[in-house]
């Protein structure tokens, strides 16, 4: 065969192999979709919530507090916690179509663990009460935020108890 004739078909033979289309590469795979938030969850970051600061402020206005406070290592409710949750038991129960989030808080002293467990039974025994005086449990979740939220910084008495908290969050 003529040597400029091979050279010719080789080049061609190249230049289509060149042009041929290429095995795309596999698109990435999509994240699953997460699961759907329980409601009656106590993780903070499974629940979706959409405050209301409008009707937030109503609560507070007509009940007195949002904010029930707790001694060191405590979760049961003192007289004037059972008021405060009397007041809102009664709010919440002239305003059905809101629900509210029970959100359990502890200072800055112990363990990560300990502080989301007291938080819990703190948002538990508040949600009790609440249920106590009619308010239904599903209008109702738990939220345990341990010592991650301090509404007060400081290492004193004074900013550990204002942390000692449960919160009535009003959502949708």
């Amino acid at each position: 065969m003529n040597k400029t004739i091979l050279i010719g078909m080789t080049a061609v033979a190249l230049s289509l192999g060149a042009c041929a289309r290429k095995t795309p590469p596999p698109e990435p795979a999509l994240p699953e979709a997460p699961a759907p938030a329980d409601p009656n969850s106590t993780d903070p970051n499974s629940l979706e919530v959409v405050e209301l600061p409008a009707l937030q402020a109503d609560l507070v206005a007509k009940a007195g507090s949002d904010t029930i406070y707790f001694g060191t290592d405590e979760y049961s409710l003192d007289e004037a916690s059972k008021a405060t949750l009397a007041a809102q038991a009664r709010w919440l129960l002239s305003t059905p179509n809101v629900r509210a989030s029970i959100e359990g808080h502890a200072d800055e002293r112990g363990t990560r663990e300990y502080n989301q467990a007291l938080g819990e039974r703190r948002a538990n025994a508040t949600r009790d009460f609440l249920r106590s005086q009619g308010v239904p449990d599903n209008r109702m979740t738990v939220t345990s935020w341990g010592k991650e939220r301090p509404v007060a910084t400081g290492s004193n008495e004074e900013a550990w108890a204002q942390n000692r908290r449960a919160v009535t969050v009003i959502i949708r």
